[in-house]
Formats: C-alpha cells, sequence, structure tokens
C-alpha cells in the first residue's frame, strides 16, 4: 500500500512528453511512477483530481523575498504561503536582502528560515559581487557548498566588462549560471518607464529598449566565447530577444525568463495604474509584448518567473518617479499564464515546460519532473475555474499589483510537497 494516490487527472510532465488522464503515486515522499486510472496499488489517501491539471511542482526562479531586512514588505514565511497559494512548490530567493546574500552565513540562514516556515522550498540564489556593488567577486564555491544554486546582483547591473567575464568563468566552473539583469545604466539613469509619449505625458524620464539590447549581446557574446551559462533575467524587448534566439540557436548555455507582466502589459498600463505598473525593466512596446510571447511559444525563452518584488503601500504611494521598481507575482502568475494557453499562444505542455523543468534545468535542480524516484512535488491546476484577482486577500504581505481586478480563468489550487497535500485539493483528499 501506497501513502498517496492522485487520481483521475490531466498529468502533464513534459519531461517524458506526458500528457495523459492518469494517477500519480506517491509513497514515502517520493514520486512512484503515473499508471492508468484506477490500475494502481491501494493507496492509504487518495486525492480525486478529476478536471484538474497534474503537474510536477511549478517552480519560480526569480522571487524577492525580502527578508532579511525588508520585513515589513515580506518575510520567508508570508512569501511560501504566498508561493503555495500561487501553485509553486519551489522558490528561488534573490540577493538583494539586507544584509545583502553573499556569504555563506547568510546563505545557511535563509535556508534556516525556509525550513522552518515549513511550505515551499526555497533555493537561494547568492551575489555575484560583495554588497552587489559590482567590484568584487564573492566566494562562489562557499556558496555553492552553503546551498546557493546560482548567482546575481539582480536589480544591479554588471556594468565592467572584465568583471561579468570574471564571474562567468567562475560560475562556469561549478557548472553554475549567472543570472543577468541586463541594463545599461549609462542609458537608463533616472528613468521611471519605457521611452515615448506616454512618458512625456507623464512628464517622468523614459528609457528605450536598447538599454537592455546592448547589454544582452555584450553578455552572449562574452558567454559564447567563455563557454559560461548566462541566464537573462526578465527578458522585455524585441531587440534582446533576437540576439538571445541568435546565440542559442549554436550556443546551449544562454538561457532566459520572461514574466507575466512582460507577456501581458504594455507601457499603457502605466497611466491606468500609475507606480503599481513601475518595474525594471519596464512595461514595453506592443510589439516587445509580442515577441516575448513568440519567443516563449518556441521555445527561445525557457522559464516563467514572477520576480515576485513586494513592496509597502507607502512606499509606492510616493508618485511614478519615486516610488521603487516592482510588483508583487506569486499569486498571479499561474492565471497569466494560463491566460496565454487559453488565447492559443501557449500549447499546455509549453506553458507546464516553462513553470518546471525549463527553471529546473536552469538551476541544476533534481525537481520539476514526475520521474520515478524524484520527490514527491506535484501542482495541481484548475484551467477552466473563473477568478478575480483581489489583492486584499493575497497571502503576500504587500499589494502592489496592476492586475487588482483582473477576471482570469484558470488557478492553482493546490500543491503537494514532498508527498504532503497544502491548499484548497485538500478537502478533495480522502483516507
Amino acid at each position: 500500500m501506497i501513502d498517496l494516490a492522485i487520481r483521475n487527472g490531466r498529468v502533464l510532465d513534459p519531461v517524458r512528453s506526458l500528457d495523459v488522464i492518469g494517477d500519480v503515486l506517491i509513497d514515502d515522499g517520493k514520486i512512484m511512477g503515473v499508471a492508468s486510472p484506477g490500475e494502481g496499488p491501494r493507496a492509504r489517501a487518495v486525492l480525486d483530481a478529476a478536471g484538474l491539471w497534474v503537474t510536477p511542482g511549478l517552480i519560480d526562479m526569480h522571487v524577492h523575498l525580502r527578508e532579511p531586512g525588508g520585513e515589513h514588505k515580506e518575510t520567508i514565511a508570508s512569501g511560501v504561503a504566498a508561493a503555495v497559494a500561487g501553485g509553486f512548490t519551489t522558490v528561488a530567493a534573490m540577493a538583494n536582502t539586507d544584509p545583502v546574500n553573499d556569504d555563506a552565513e547568510v546563505t545557511r540562514w535563509i535556508r534556516a528560515r525556509a525550513a522552518e516556515a515549513g511550505l515551499a522550498r526555497v533555493v537561494p540564489v547568492a551575489a555575484v559581487t560583495k554588497g552587489l556593488a559590482g567590484e568584487e567577486l564573492t566566494d562562489f564555491a562557499a556558496l555553492r557548498r552553503a546551498g546557493a544554486v546560482a548567482f546575481s546582483d539582480d536589480g544591479m547591473p554588471i556594468m565592467d566588462e572584465a568583471m561579468m567575464r570574471r564571474a562567468l568563468e567562475a560560475a562556469g566552473e561549478l557548472g553554475m549560471s549567472i543570472i543577468a539583469h541586463e541594463e545599461d545604466r549609462t542609458l537608463s539613469a533616472g528613468a521611471a518607464m519605457q521611452a515615448g509619449p506616454i512618458a512625456e505625458r507623464l512628464g517622468v524620464c523614459g528609457v528605450g529598449g536598447e538599454s537592455e539590447a546592448r547589454m544582452i549581446a555584450r553578455d552572449c557574446a562574452l558567454a559564447v566565447e567563455i563557454g559560461g551559462r548566462l541566464h537573462v533575467a526578465h527578458v522585455s524587448t524585441a531587440a534582446g530577444i533576437a540576439h538571445i534566439r541568435r546565440v542559442r540557436a549554436t550556443a546551449r548555455g544562454v538561457s532566459a525568463e520572461a514574466t507575466p507582466h512582460h507577456f501581458t502589459l504594455d507601457a499603457t498600463a502605466v497611466e491606468t495604474h500609475g507606480a503599481n505598473a513601475k518595474m525594471n525593466p519596464p512595461l514595453r512596446d506592443v510589439a516587445d509584448v509580442e515577441a516575448v510571447r513568440a519567443a516563449l511559444a518556441d521555445g527561445t525563452i525557457e522559464a516563467i518567473a514572477s520576480d515576485h518584488a513586494p513592496h509597502h503601500a507607502d512606499e509606492k504611494a510616493r508618485g511614478l518617479a519615486a516610488a521603487p521598481f516592482g510588483i508583487v507575482g506569486l499569486e498571479t502568475a499561474v492565471g497569466l499564464t494560463l491566460a496565454l494557453v487559453h488565447a492559443g499562444c501557449l500549447s499546455p505542455a509549453t506553458a507546464v515546460r516553462a513553470l518546471t523543468i525549463g527553471p529546473a534545468r536552469i538551476l541544476g535542480l533534481t525537481s520539476g519532473q514526475l520521474t520515478r524516484g524524484a520527490a514527491a512535488d506535484v501542482s495541481l491546476l484548475d484551467p477552466e475555474q473563473p477568478w478575480s484577482v483581489e489583492p486584499a486577500a493575497f497571502r503576500s504581505r504587500s499589494r502592489n499589483t496592476p492586475f487588482a481586478g483582473t477576471q482570469l480563468r484558470g488557478r492553482a489550487v493546490g500543491v503537494c510537497i514532498g508527498g504532503r497535500v497544502i491548499g484548497e485539493s485538500e478537502a478533495r483528499v480522502r483516507r
């Protein structure tokens, strides 16, 4: 007898090109296999997943949990609660905390706090440079031993080409990725949004897509020359995507992610939502939104990541020019991704791949799949359930989103982490 059978769901596992109605079998915290409906062994507990998608546990590879130092915006405990509510079983925590995660002690502390919370798994992304200052590399080997899965100065572009070269070389020796925030600050200084008529009407400084594209071109060239592993965070421009597509035709060490806000909204949202539509990189033009969608569909962009960036309401109330960049995204990412599926832009398999094995492979994780022996991390999605985005109901401590009131179709209804069912789908379990 096994511990749990998740029965009669639509099982989607891109690793095996699996898309069947079946039962996912779990025992001792591990996946035992996928069986035809009713053909597996007896189980101590059965979860009826009829009408649901049963996928490998979703992975968000770009999340700002703010702790330590920013607990008024988010804590590790509130962040992993938001992750589980959004359907994610694993999140990668970015390094721009206070103190910065540039030391093995901080890395270990983050992992310990996440273990105490006992919800989504947290894998730390450590800083590339000490203090995110771009001047001195951190000790990559020590950070890896402490549990770091990649390195990033996210939010702070590495402007010095020689420093980026050394970072790619050092990370490459460990088989790990540099996650790059691609922004040429000589072009973007003071910018609050995309350059153009809307920025002019709102009276704020804007930045064009060249700021992103120029840095992507530089770093792609370095990665190809060195043979290093470069991951481009939150790519937002057609020009930047063109560089990535060209390089990936011959070099597999370059990868990229897209955010739901960049494949859903364009710069016109800033007029409507103000600072809650201010992010970096900024919302772009319609042609850029279409380019991001196309790159997800053809696999140029391998991962969807929320870039969950919580801020206190008082900070976002400072006005467009002075407010901090970023929006929350853990609890809306799945619904916005499913909107692309319903629109015919992405197949179910492509969407699930970008939320599971895509980020897992980039981060070097063994999760993101339903193969026998893998950790029993499973996400349960209702692709048809209608719902309205209500920030007051978020598990996150922050509410900064341009999607308030948006009507969506499809959402996560539960997760299974290490064989433990969490969320609305607990009500479907019978013992």
